[in-house]
């Protein structure tokens, strides 16, 4: 399992009474569907994903979903097995972006209160600004970004003990430990172009 920080955000905001539905926005290929998934099978007996750019390209089922009932509808047809309770069924709509128009129902969802729901998009910001109806009220809008230099370490096999004890060491190359730290932070950087941030040390 790739160790990812959001994970537990994801965990507690399932976990807690909000009716806010947690939306997760982020570029592509940065492990939104992976950790979303990850977290949905731990925690919940009936998992729903329904992938709305695949739907888009192929039966198009959401595109003319503007009701709650309408919404329920068109999952009973590809899950209606698992629609169970609220507290054992989650529905997670991936690729919110390609109907705009759920980003509104997401709020009538909410208020229904049927089932706990989780989104993810790409691009949400552009697709926000152009929603006539954005339910902020409603949602909880948290920004995913890739790998930080801590999850990466991770990994790459360095243990939390190890990446806490020898943090410093990251420019040096005075110890084993050190070199493959510098040699990992020099990957790191190379793969991501991205500063190395998010690092715990045994000092802060």
């Amino acid at each position: 399992m790739l160790f990812r920080k959001i994970e537990s955000l994801i965990e507690d905001h399932l976990q807690s009474d909000s009716k806010k539905i947690l939306l997760i926005d982020g570029a592509r290929q940065v492990g939104k569907t992976y950790i979303i998934r990850h977290v949905g099978h731990k925690l919940f007996e009936n998992f729903i994903e329904i992938n709305m750019v695949e739907d888009s390209i192929g039966p198009r089922l959401f595109a003319e979903t503007k009701t709650v009932e309408d919404f329920y509808l068109q999952v009973s047809m590809l899950e209606g097995s698992k629609m169970k309770q609220k507290d054992n069924t989650l529905i997670f709509i991936d690729e919110i972006q390609a109907y705009p128009h759920l980003l509104t129902l997401l709020k009538f969802l909410s208020q229904d209160d049927r089932f706990t729901y989780i989104a993810s998009g790409s691009l949400l910001g552009v697709t926000l600004s152009q929603t006539t109806s954005i339910p902020m009220g409603s949602i909880r809008k948290v920004r995913m970004f890739p790998l930080d230099f801590e999850e990466f370490l991770y990994a790459n096999g360095l243990n939390e003990f190890a990446i806490s004890a020898r943090l410093r060491c990251v420019l040096t190359e005075g110890t084993v430990l050190g070199f493959r730290i510098s040699r990992n932070a020099s990957g790191y950087w190379k793969k991501t172009a991205v500063p190395i941030t998010g690092i715990t040390t045994a000092s802060s």
